[in-house]
């Protein structure tokens, strides 16, 4: 089926009251989640009785969840204008997550990708081996975390904040252009951090696992009586990686093994700082990796090839409401970036008199690739609800990238690459939400950014919502994004392996989605959804001198077409028994000749339950999570994968202490993931079987 006809069959919808019944019974007894452990069947059918003899009203008396990030204000989940998932603070704990890269891989729809270096985001079918994750915004507590160099959104280790800080994720699907500008191409991912009130204390944690992996984490919480609220905090973590890896593709240097070179070291600091209106929030993270794959043509088995990512800011917030009615919003920031990596490369002696016997062993350099980046602004927003039950948002948005620096060099030798650069960008933008009936919504949204670079750009986002009943949604979306090219892709040019491109002009997706949300009694949550996009002037790097492989530019070059569908059901119960079924189908193509993305799965299937065995005081949490298949880069596929993930949790069986334990990876599976077109290898092993143990302490 092609991606058109897909588009129009998932866009269909349902409609009756009897309808409507109807749908959440069998959605119901599709969901694989049993009733609260050791309840009694007369309470069980007390608690869920008949449901085809219930009304409408009974089904939907339920409480919804709220989002921050899809208007920029707080609103029910039923009400914004996205599919939206949220990951909570009990599931971080309650799975074991060590990673925002971990809690996004349970996001349905989400999928990750790990080249032994960095983490990137698969969103609806796209992610290309060796992108920068670029299309997705990340913010913590709407700062926007993304480089002014690569664009990128750290989800690894090199997150600043430590996840045991967080208090949800918010996941927003689809274009967003038109509240945030560039990368929220695919969507927003709005990390919202924890209340200095929610410690009142102090709180320690430790915790060590496979590869030699050992985290500490001190943090202070406290909210005084005069509103002072201070959250300060302190992480480290040191990993010694694999031992050896092996790559079959270096089979002539060392046996193909890579031995003691998949370290990994990081450290966070993070403060808040809450009083009344006003919010300082300061954060700061450096981590050092150790990278064994020899790619961008290193020299294999040399673990002085590593990378060292560095960002911190600082972000003033002012959010005061006058009335029930008007809201008045803004902030300043600073930030700063540093990317530092060492290269082991290969280089021709100094003297290449072609008379003269080569040089055995080869001359190493090591080469040196440098980027700085330093930005700073501002963001005013007002929000104000009108007559005729109007929701208006004005706001605009200004930031000075003071510094944009790219150098490249081997040790000891004039730069290659010396760049230097600054820019501006300021935006506009307006939201109107409107109640046009008592059940119907029209979201209406539009944007303009100025860049020096290409000029403007304007961005539009519609949805109308229909709410039946109290829990139930039906959304028609359509929206507009942009990617702007980034200071890496415009300017970096050595002059031997990539050449610049100044003319390059914004990657554009346009959008359409179709959605049914439905809250039902206090235990159950669906979401069916269907979606089209197409993408053009897609950024990509080609050979300036086809079909020589070097040097490479990066030019505005396809179009992708892609559609899918996404299912997921959801339960809980006051006994801690929690459950989430979800099912992605997806295809992404190149628009031109129909044929189908690398790394772009097309299912993807993931279970998470939480089981209480003891009390509400141990649980055991359980993840599945299944990944079709996926192109490469040579033309063959990985091979599909099954994960499985086990996590107990102890909560206050002594008074102040939690213990966890998580073994990732359960059964052992052996998967890999594709290569890019800076590795010699087709595909990347993946981890095995590891475990770790945790303990905190809050006093």
């Amino acid at each position: 089926m092609s991606c058109h006809s897909a588009s129009r069959y998932l866009l269909g919808g349902i409609s009756g009251r009897r309808s409507l019944q109807t749908v959440i019974f069998l959605l119901l007894m599709l969901s694989p989640f049993a009733p609260c452990h050791g309840e009694t069947a007369a309470a069980v059918q007390e608690a869920n009785p008949d449901l085809m003899e219930m009304s409408v009203e009974q089904l939907m008396s339920v409480e919804v969840a709220t989002v921050y990030g899809a208007s920029k204000y707080e609103q029910k989940v039923t009400e914004a204008p996205a599919s939206v998932s949220i990951v909570t603070a009990s599931e971080i704990r309650k799975y074991g997550y060590r990673t925002l890269a971990d809690a996004l891989r349970s996001v349905r729809g989400i999928y990750v990708t790990y080249d032994r270096n960095y983490d990137f985001i698969g969103v609806r079918g796209f992610s290309r081996p060796g992108d920068y994750n670029s299309r997705v915004l990340l913010l913590v507590d709407g700062h926007r975390i993304n480089d002014n160099i690569f664009d990128t959104a750290p989800i690894g280790t090199e997150f600043p904040v430590d996840v045991d800080l967080i208090d949800r994720i918010e996941v927003i699907r689809g274009p967003s252009s038109s509240l945030y500008g560039t990368n929220a191409f695919f969507g927003v991912i709005n990390v919202v951090t924890r209340q200095p009130g929610d410690l009142q204390g102090t709180e320690t944690a430790a915790s060590a696992g496979s590869f030699g992996t050992y985290n500490g984490r001190v943090s202070y919480g406290r909210e005084y009586a005069s509103g002072l609220g201070v959250l300060l905090s302190g992480s480290i973590m040191h990993n010694d990686g694999q031992d050896s890896l092996y790559y079959p593709e270096f089979q002539a240097i060392n046996g193909g093994r890579a031995e003691h070179a998949d370290g990994d070291q990081n450290y966070q600091l993070y403060g808040k700082l809450s009083l009344h209106d006003l919010t300082l929030v300061g954060a700061y993270g450096s981590r050092t990796k150790h990278v064994p794959t020899a790619s961008f043509g290193t020299v294999f088995n040399d673990d002085r090839f590593q990378t060292t990512d560095a960002h911190g800011f600082l972000d003033l917030k002012y959010n005061h409401d006058f009335d029930d009615q008007t809201t008045l919003t803004a902030r300043a920031f600073y930030d700063n970036y540093y990317y530092h990596g060492d290269y082991p490369t290969d280089r021709e002696p100094a003297n290449s008199n072609q008379a003269l016997p080569p040089v055995n062993p080869p001359l190493v350099a090591l080469n040196k690739d440098i980027a700085w980046g330093t930005w700073w602004g501002g963001e005013v927003q007002f929000t104000k609800t009108l007559p005729g039950r109007n929701k208006v948002s004005l706001g605009t948005e200004f930031r000075d990238n003071a510094k944009q620096r790219q150098e490249n060099y081997d040790e000891g030798s004039p730069p290659f690459l010396d760049d230097r650069r600054s820019s501006t960008i300021w935006a506009l933008y307006l939201q109107d939400e409107v109640q046009l009936l008592d059940t119907l919504i029209l979201s209406a949204g539009v944007r303009y950014d100025h860049y020096d670079s290409f000029g403007g750009t304007t961005n539009p986002r519609l949805g109308l919502i229909w709410q039946p009943a109290e829990g139930t949604a039906f959304k028609l979306l359509y929206g507009n994004a942009f990617r702007a090219p980034n200071a890496y892709e415009l300017y970096y040019d050595d002059h031997v392996n990539i050449f610049s491109n100044t003319q390059l002009k914004p990657e554009r997706i346009q959008t359409y989605e179709a959605i049914y949300e439905q809250y039902f009694r206090e235990h159950y949550r669906s979401s069916l959804s269907g979606f089209y996009y197409r993408v053009n002037d897609l950024i990509t790097s080609e050979p300036v001198d086809p079909p020589n492989d070097s040097p490479t530019r990066y030019l505005n070059t396809d179009s992708i077409d892609a559609c899918g569908a996404e299912l997921e059901l959801e339960g809980k119960w006051q006994s801690g028994l929690e459950g989430k079924v979800s099912y992605t189908y997806q295809r992404a193509e190149y628009a031109d000749t129909g044929s189908p993305l690398t790394n772009s799965p097309e299912h993807l299937a993931k279970l998470n339950l939480t089981v209480p065995l003891y009390r509400k005081a141990l649980f055991a949490g359980f993840e599945e999570q299944f990944q079709s298949s996926r192109l490469t880069l040579d033309g063959s596929r990985t091979g599909a994968s099954w994960l499985n993930n086990l996590t107990l949790l102890s909560r206050e069986m002594v008074p102040g202490f939690t213990f966890s334990g998580s073994v990732y990876n359960l059964f052992d599976a052996r998967y890999a993931d594709p290569g890019s077109l800076n590795h010699l290898q087709n595909t990347i092993g993946q981890d095995g079987r590891s475990f770790r143990l945790k303990l905190d302490y809050r006093f």
